[in-house]
């Protein structure tokens, strides 16, 4: 043992040591002894001399033992601490070998392929893993410079610790096989250095990764082939839609027997619903698309809550139901959102109650909600109530209530789906709260930033705190919205079912409005007008676009002033404001639902018209409808037909105010027809033609194309009146404006 042998060689020296001074010593004594002997004969000998010496010698030879007693310690001390030492050196050495050995079977026993080189990329150590990629016996690697052969390289990247990580394609006997190596730095103590590259067998994932690719590409091209299948079908299915509600809608002006307007309703429904459930498939196929992006403008809040139950009205009232809303005060007049999606929630929400009711109503309420910028819409209904069991199916895709209660009143299970994705989209969910018997509300809250203080937009600043109002509604929809606006700006409002509760009501204090609703009937109504004949208080009707012909007959029997349902909230402030003021109010109009021309609209009127349509019952349409609004319509059927009319007239000198320009029309189509009107326009020089899109296309990137090419409006088929009127009164105005 290395420690024994440490030990023999120190106890050797000392021993040696040891004799030597002794010997020393011994030669020493023996001269001092000689020389004592040799004066023996002298005379001068003196024996008191003789015993000093010898007691000093004797002293100087006990020092030096003594001296050399300790240095015999110091040796033996010096011999056990290089003992020690070696012992702890031999078992250092015995731990770091084993440990080495462990590595080492570690590394040999494992699944990665782990190999070592030296700067030079000599191999010093391979596993079995490594050795059975190169199809080598180990021992025949280490000392060589063997690659392994590679048939792609992927990138490489260092992570955060300095490692390198990449990946290789290496052919085997086995065949192709994927490898995600890691190199390694190993530091030496004299500053070189080693690389152990760890690999791992990652074929597999790599696999699962291209056919994830694959079929994520497939997915794309699929959901590409659809929507540009859904474009198509929505193109030919609005072009003969556009002819079928057009001619209906001309069919309905011209005289007709009961019977035969009953058709041509049911012709003009039928065609609606279609229209509306292409709307919807075409929205939830840009939703599943991934398509659906958020324009977030400002808008008054106000205006589109009135909007939408003002557009909803004539579909509720249709079934004899109420739809109202309120708007809290509290609320910004303004907000920063997307508008249209918005909207379209409101409306599916909405109308699907309609659509469910059969009687009561449905409101529409928005008020804060409990966090800043959070507003909360509620839409609630009296209608049948949905089951818990169906509550989470209504909001799936194509599902519809129990015992198909959409097939029956012809619903395609998207709305409540399309309304989800997007309050979802808009950082939101749509709650539920129902039981069979109790009616429906659905709630959400959406962050809309405040583009405005808070108020309702245009709402006159009126002080309605000494304000008495009584309101008599047999339906408790509106009725209670309209005593909560009014208490908000400090009035105070009752309700009352009928005229008996009125009646009784009276005498309980001085009374300043009394707004009655036209639904109690003839015979109520003039009860609460002899109730409160002896009173100065004044007497306001509500009633519904049907029955505008009675207006007249209301206001001799006693009715000051009458609000159109669904009220509006700057008209209800204004009326009961009125009362006892010396300023008279403008009554409420009908115009929402008669169509009344604006002043100057017959410097809209006779205008010279283009009209490139392709299809002829579409062409007879828009040429009909054009010439019933007072215009001239010239009809070309072709893209080249329609430049060669237009450059004709343009060099005639009568140029045409207007092209309504379809953008699929065999030949040249509409955008590159406009782009060639552009171009001479841009050659000679004046104003630019307006030129409006008539398209069954309804996708963004197909109004972005038309407005690319030049076009200067985006009218979507089916082509109606209003519609149309609507186009042309915006043109106008632009005309207006750039004279």
């Amino acid at each position: 043992m290395p420690e024994q042998t440490g030990n023999r060689s120190a106890l050797r020296a000392a021993l040696l040591w040891t004799i030597r001074s002794a010997y020393l010593v011994m030669v020493g004594v023996g001269i001092g002894f000689g020389l004592i002997l040799a004066r023996q004969d002298d005379a001068h000998y003196n024996p008191h001399l003789f015993a000093i010496g010898v007691s000093g010698l004797l002293a100087l030879t006990c020092t030096f033992a003594a001296f050399l007693v300790f240095r015999v310690n110091v040796w033996r001390s010096r011999a056990r601490s290089l003992a020690a030492q070696s012992a702890l050196l031999a078992d250092d050495a015995h731990k770091h070998a084993d440990a080495e050995a462990k590595s080492r079977r570690f590394l040999d026993v494992q699944g990665d392929a782990i190999v070592r080189r030296d700067p030079a990329g000599t191999i010093l150590y391979a596993n079995d893993a490594y050795a059975r990629l190169t199809g080598l016996a180990r021992e025949s690697l280490t000392g060589t410079g063997h690659r392994l052969d590679i048939l792609e390289q992927g990138e490489r990247a260092t992570l955060a610790d300095g490692h390198q990580v990449h990946d290789q394609k290496i052919a085997t006997r086995e065949g192709p096989r994927w490898i995600a190596w890691q190199d390694i730095r190993l530091p030496h103590e004299n500053g070189g250095f080693d690389i152990q590259s760890v690999g791992r067998d990652v074929t597999d994932r790599v696999h699962a990764e291209l056919a994830l690719a694959e079929a994520r590409d497939q997915a794309e091209e699929a959901n590409g082939a659809k929507s540009r299948f859904l474009a198509t079908v929505s193109h030919e299915v609005r072009t003969p839609l556009n002819g079928i509600l057009g001619m209906a809608d001309l069919l309905s002006d011209t005289p007709l027997t009961p019977e035969q307007t009953t058709y041509v309703k049911a012709v003009r429904t039928s065609g609606e619903t279609l229209l509306s459930l292409i709307e919807e498939i075409l929205d939830f196929s840009k939703i599943e698309a991934g398509r659906l992006d958020l324009d977030a403008r400002p808008f008054g809040l106000p205006a589109l809550i009135e909007d939408v139950v003002e557009l909803l009205a004539p579909r509720a009232q249709e079934k004899g139901l109420e739809i109202a809303a309120y708007v809290d005060d509290r609320l910004p007049a303004r907000v920063t959102g997307d508008l249209v999606r918005l909207r379209q929630v409101l409306l599916n929400l909405a109308g699907n109650a309609i659509k469910f009711t059969a009687k009561g109503g449905i409101a529409i309420v928005v008020e804060p909600g409990i966090w800043p910028d959070q507003i909360a819409f509620r839409v609630r209904d009296t209608g049948p109530g949905i089951a818990p069991q169906d509550q989470a199916r209504i909001f799936e895709e194509f599902e519809q209530g129990a015992n198909g209660a959409d097939s029956e009143s012809g619903g395609s299970g998207l709305g409540l789906a399309i309304a989800r994705r997007i309050v979802e989209r808009m950082g939101g969910s749509i709650r539920l709260e129902s039981a069979p018997g109790a009616g429906a509300s659905f709630e959400f809250s959406i962050a809309l930033s405040a583009a405005e203080p808070a108020g309702i937009a245009g709402a006159p600043a009126t002080d309605l705190r000494e304000k008495n109002v009584l309101i008599v509604s047999p339906v408790m929809i509106e009725a209670p919205l309209l005593a909560r606006h009014l208490s908000r700006l400090g009035a105070r409002a009752a309700i009352v079912p009928d005229a008996v509760a009125a009646a009784a009501l009276l005498p309980e204090r001085r009374w300043d409005v009394l707004i009655a609703d036209h639904a109690l009937g003839d015979a109520q109504l003039d009860e609460l007008v002899q109730a409160t004949a002896r009173s100065p208080l004044r007497r306001i009707v509500l009633v519904t676009p049907a029955v505008r012909g009675e207006l007249d007959d209301l206001k001799r029997r006693g009715y000051a002033a009458y609000l159109v349902k669904p009220v509006r909230a700057t008209s209800l402030v204004a009326q009961v404001a009125a009362a006892d003021a010396h300023t008279p109010v403008e009554a409420d109009t009908f115009a929402a639902v008669t169509l009344v021309p604006e002043p100057g609209a017959a410097a809209r009127n006779g205008l010279s018209i283009l009209v490139a349509e392709d299809n002829d019952i579409n062409a007879l349409l828009a040429r009909a409808l054009l010439t019933k609004l007072g215009h001239r319509p010239v009809v070309a059927t072709r893209g080249d037909a329609a430049l060669e009319t237009y450059f004709g007239a343009h060099a005639a000198g009568t140029p045409f105010d207007l092209i309504l320009m379809d953008v699929r029309m065999p030949g040249i189509d509409g955008l590159e027809a406009t782009r060639r009107i552009r171009a001479a326009e841009a050659r000679a020089g004046g104003r630019p033609v307006p030129i409006v899109a008539l398209t069954a296309n309804v996708f963004p990137e197909h109004r972005e194309a038309c407005l690319a090419a030049g076009m200067t409006g985006f009218i979507t088929k089916p082509l109606d009146r209003e519609r149309l009127m609507r186009a042309l009164d915006e043109i106008f105005a632009c005309n207006a404006a750039a004279a």
